[in-house]
């Protein structure tokens, strides 16, 4: 990322080979020290971005994993051989989330694959750009609350039957939550929605001993950037940060292992942001 990003685009939902730079997902770099040992894991979009980082630093740390995805069949196969290649158990569930049966198809996938859920990542997720709000169609709207923020209650619902105290529930947010891009407008508000259906299930789940937090991202270089923001944008995606530059998928993975790791026994309702210095309130 030395070099910056160049201008580019291609058609959603996007695929990592197609990016320039190809983002790092801490394939040669992320080093496990057994923190998730024998866990068994969920991880929805986790096919590419940050979905692929935590999935790889999930195997690394000794999780098994299954990964649920849309349709990227190529991008999911390469992810499954880095986790794979660790020797944890994986399994690839690919269908559309937007579907509440899909939802409870993956969790079934994952209990039979399992026997139980220790860790829920609720990761997947659509966004597109609009710089009036007049060009919304209502069903893109809709379909954004479709895929953002109702899969999450389907998935969680699905899987408590399935996870024991001390099981973690992580829901991808965004930095949006707090500081709403206006081009983002449907995105925005449906992570929104996702901070604060975390904080009330955490408040739910707490007697049970299940901890639920979420995780606000600032910008990621991810398929979801070319293939939905135009392409000057792209050329200077994540430069209005401290930083001045997106973070690299693999930057995200260690507050996610953190926090499905039974050293975070007592971090639950909490929104941690990863933004690379921009301060959220």
């Amino acid at each position: 990322m030395r070099d910056g990003l160049r201008a580019q685009q291609q058609e959603p939902p996007g695929l990592t080979a197609l990016m320039e730079p190809v983002p790092d997902h801490g394939e040669l770099t992320y080093v496990g020290h057994g923190r998730l040992e024998g866990k068994k894991t969920v991880i929805t979009g986790g096919d590419s971005g940050i979905g692929r980082a935590v999935a790889i630093a999930f195997a690394r740390e000794g999780a098994d994993v299954l990964i649920s995805y849309l349709e990227e069949h190529d991008d999911a196969a390469e992810t499954a051989r880095w986790v794979r290649d660790e020797g944890g158990e994986v399994r690839l569930v690919p269908g559309d989330l937007a579907h509440a049966s899909h939802c409870r198809h993956v969790i079934e996938e994952a209990v039979g694959a399992f026997g139980r859920i220790d860790v829920l990542v609720n990761n997947a997720a659509l966004q597109r750009s609009y710089s009036e709000l007049e060009e919304i169609p209502d069903e893109e709207w809709e379909l954004h609350f479709r895929t953002n923020i109702s899969p999450m209650f389907y998935l969680c619902k699905a899987s408590l039957p399935h996870m024991q105290a001390g099981g973690s529930i992580i829901n991808t947010a965004s930095v949006n939550a707090d500081r709403p891009k206006p081009t983002l407008l449907p995105y925005a508000t449906t992570k929104g929605a996702i901070a604060n259906f975390s904080a009330g299930l955490a408040q739910l789940l707490g007697p049970r001993g299940i901890r639920v937090n979420s995780v606000l991202p600032g910008p990621v270089w991810t398929p979801l950037i070319p293939s939905t923001m135009p392409p000057d944008q792209v050329e200077s995606f994540g430069k209005h940060v401290p930083l001045q530059r997106p973070a690299q998928p693999a930057e995200l993975a260690g507050i996610f292992v953190l926090l499905a790791s039974d050293e975070a026994s007592y971090m639950s309702g909490g929104a941690f942001p990863v933004t690379g210095g921009s301060p959220v309130l």
